[in-house]
């Protein structure tokens, strides 16, 4: 839209300069702020329903606390220790472990939509890939950090 208010003067041979045509309007402030009207009406209507699902749920749900809803618990059965004890290092490991191998899977997906595209540089690309994050498991096994004994 906003090109075709200009045009190529009459000795555009010459200088290439692109100047407007006198009979054409530039787009104005008005026309400007009705072509975004449905992008803040969209942004106004979600914050809307983001703020009612918000408040909503304090104005129509019960609360009635009693001590049995208020009591920790873990695992389904009352809490035997102190909260702040200290966890055995393996479940950080195990933990840090799952989220590196599931963050590599990830990267397979858009691997293979894109394999046609990628060819046989983007294929054994992701061979070494694998072949690095295998050696990484079979590491892993071989040290033990995958028990938990």
């Amino acid at each position: 839209m906003f090109f075709s208010a200009f045009t190529f003067g009459k000795d555009h041979h010459k200088d290439h300069n692109l100047v407007p045509k006198p009979d054409h309007q530039v787009l104005n402030m008005e026309q400007l702020l009705t072509e975004y009207l449905p992008i803040v009406i969209f942004l106004g209507l979600s914050a809307v329903i983001a703020l009612a699902l918000l408040v909503v749920p304090f104005v129509i749900a019960p609360s009635i606390p009693d001590p049995e809803k208020l009591s920790a618990y873990e695992c389904g059965f009352d809490a035997f220790d102190d909260s702040r004890m200290r966890f055995d290092v393996k479940f950080y490991l195990v933990a840090i472990l799952f989220i590196i191998f599931d963050l590599e899977v990830a990267f397979l997906f858009p691997w293979a939509i894109s394999l046609g595209d990628v060819g046989l540089f983007g294929f054994w690309s992701m061979m070494v890939f694998l072949g690095i994050l295998t050696i990484g498991f079979i590491y892993e096994w071989k040290k033990g950090a995958l028990e938990w004994d």
